[in-house]
């Protein structure tokens, strides 16, 4: 790859010759490589004193026409560097498929465009990245096997070689050293968190130097004791993860890791959000005072978000309390400096004093926005119509599949029973869903289940019904050690006493169909004539549920903030592209659409609801982001 010249902030050299710093080697040669160095508490670029000033900025979570304008806002902020993750599962969702990297997963064409806007990067390949992102960046294919993940295990460090293999020459090419604008690289992430094994963080780290790494290698944590006993390495620079009490955190690392300089991976200067909670935000004054205690005295940061972005698709993670799943919502705004749609916010222009920075912006305010419009859904298929009208291989068992067993990331999955019922009341219960469940009985809803509610009142007549169950996945765990737990009807369905068995399990693939498919959809045919109670509906709306359409015509695409007022869960499309998931009960009510997904003329907005379809789509011009709740993540 040619060599690019950067531009770079100009740091003062130092006064005196400098003693021998921490560097990575080039271990053929035995000679110091790594632009960025440590010593005596102090980090140098090239032998001069020197801060990262970095702000998190995801790639994935970024629509590509967009990344460049971002990256311009984080430099007008006043920072120097960019990091970003590299989520696994996003670039190979499946094991027979080789990595992609075009496109949105252009992860070389983001590098290179941070580069060319002035700025270094900061490159956390994982294969963990935690993120909130689905199953932490771990491919599911993988997670779904019986394999210690996030260890030595050789069916895991073996897989994970292989995706190194491809990876790592790709950042390797862009190394400061090779004329690129990479100056440091992660080590796995956040481990002492999860586990201690050490020998597997050392394999983290080999796997990265003996495919090409010279560049500043670290690795990241909590400020505890714990945390850094399990999750940090001897001669790796040791970086913390917060959102308060950077001196408790300068001081503990002081005494552990004497003559390191204080980096700060990521400063939680907000925070994601879940549903069915409040929208989390923190406020300027109580942020700006911790990033200005974490850069006093040399120190470094990465703000965690400088700009958060989106969850498109069904990429949003969650997490796991006591059990119950969190799962969260499709914005990754965060309450960041930089907001959803590019916004700079009032924490931009008081951190952007507090770092230092000075001249005129070169971004506007705010990105141009639709004028407020509101539009008719029209409900074309019913719920079960619709999703039987896509072909999909289907798996006949006496269980039902498993997402896993089907080879599904993300979606749904269709389960078909046909069990006779006795005359009279009867108990449904689905002992292991997971996540969420619509049940019916011959085309009928009986209701939601879930792990909290699992049982749903069954009439029968003693006569065979179609039984169906539609799993919904929410988000995969992304944190802790539910990572990787599988989804779908996990454990039997029973009617009483009795398990229900022959199963169809039909995957819906939502996040890979393509246009024609969500079309089929949309378009499912006509009523059939119905010769019993266990032959499917099909026809014209006859339900609250299903898919609609709303056609919208736009002169100038711009960004806007779509609603669905009355509606109450499910998914949204944009001229084909799954721009995720709404939920009544919030916090979040809009999502935010880039201006890059329609196109001047005609568009049309699919919606897929799952219980009540409300009559209007609403195109706003501000985010509606939730009720808000101060939130600062603090370490006991």
């Amino acid at each position: 790859m040619a060599s690019i010249t950067y531009a770079r902030i100009v740091t003062e050299p130092p006064t005196r010759p400098l003693a021998p710093a921490h560097t990575t080697t080039d271990a053929a040669a035995g000679v110091a490589t790594s632009v960025l160095t440590w010593h005596g508490g102090r980090l140098y670029r090239q032998g001069a004193p020197h801060r990262i000033l970095s702000g998190a900025l995801h790639y994935f979570r970024v629509h590509p026409d967009l990344w460049r304008d971002r990256i311009r806002r984080l430099a007008d902020l006043g920072l120097n560097t960019v990091d970003t993750y590299v989520p696994w599962n996003f670039h190979q969702p499946r094991e027979d498929e080789a990595p992609l990297f075009d496109g949105w997963r252009d992860l070389e064409g983001f590098i290179l465009t941070v580069g060319e806007e002035g700025l270094d990067v900061v490159v956390r390949p994982g294969p963990y990245i935690c993120a909130e992102w689905s199953n932490g960046g771990l491919p599911s294919w993988l997670t779904g096997r019986d394999v210690a993940v996030r260890s030595s295990d050789p069916g895991f460090t073996s897989a994970v070689g292989h995706w190194f293999d491809v990876l790592v020459p790709r950042i390797a090419a862009l190394q400061a050293a090779e004329g690129g604008p990479v100056v440091a690289v992660q080590v796995e992430n956040e481990f002492g968190s999860f586990g201690d094994d050490h020998a597997y963080l050392r394999w983290n780290r080999q796997a990265l130097t003996t495919r090409g790494i010279r560049e500043l290698l670290f690795t990241a944590d909590g400020p505890t004791e714990l945390m850094l006993d399990g999750g940090t390495l001897p001669e790796t620079l040791t970086a913390v993860t917060l959102g308060s009490e950077p001196a408790t955190a300068r001081r503990l690392l002081a005494a552990r890791r004497p003559g390191e300089p204080f980096v700060v991976a990521e400063y939680w200067n907000g925070w994601f959000d879940h549903w069915g909670k409040r929208h989390h935000v923190r406020g300027v004054d109580s942020a700006v005072r911790t990033l200005r205690g974490i850069i006093a005295d040399g120190g470094s940061v990465s703000v965690y978000m400088a700009h958060g972005g989106t969850n498109f698709g069904l990429w949003a993670g969650a997490n796991e309390d006591d059990g119950r799943l969190q799962p969260v919502v499709t914005s990754y705004d965060s309450d960041a400096p930089i907001a959803e749609d590019g916004t700079l916010t009032d924490k931009f222009f008081a951190m952007r004093e507090a770092l230092g920075a000075r001249g005129p912006l070169r971004s506007t305010p705010r990105m141009p926005t639709l004028p407020p419009v509101r539009v008719p859904l029209v409900h074309r298929a019913d719920l079960l119509i619709g999703l039987r009208a896509v072909q999909a291989p289907t798996s006949t068992a006496p269980r039902p599949a498993t997402f896993e067993q089907l080879g599904l990331d993300a979606g749904m999955v269709l389960h078909t029973a046909h069990p006779r019922i006795p005359a009279g009341e009867h108990r449904l219960t689905l002992t292991d869903v997971r996540d969420r469940a619509l049940v019916f009985a011959d085309g009928t809803l009986l209701g939601v289940a879930d792990p909290a509610s699992p049982e749903l009142p069954l009439h029968g007549t003693g006569d065979v019904v179609r039984l169906e169950v539609l799993v919904e996945n929410l988000g995969r765990v992304n944190y802790g050690p539910g990572i990787g737990r599988p989804k779908g009807l996990l454990g039997p369905v029973l009617v009483d006493r009795r398990i229900v068995q022959g199963w169809d399990s039909t995957p819906v693939a939502l996040q890979d169909w393509s246009f024609a498919e969500l079309s089929s959809a949309v378009t499912a045919g006509p009523p059939t004539t119905q010769a019993g109670p266990s032959t499917p509906h099909s026809g014209p709306s006859t339900t609250p549920a299903g898919f609609a359409v709303a056609e919208l015509y736009v002169d100038t695409p711009a960004d806007t903030f779509l609603a669905l007022p009355g509606s109450s869960r499910g998914l949204v499309w944009v001229n084909g592209f799954l721009l995720g998931r709404y939920w009544e009960i919030g916090p979040q009510v809009t999502l935010y659409c880039p201006a890059p997904l329609l196109r001047a003329g005609e568009n049309t907005v699919t919606v897929l609801e799952l219980e009540r379809l409300g009559a209007i789509l609403e195109l706003r011009d501000r985010p509606e982001l939730g009720p808000p709740e101060e939130y600062i993540e603090e370490f006991g």
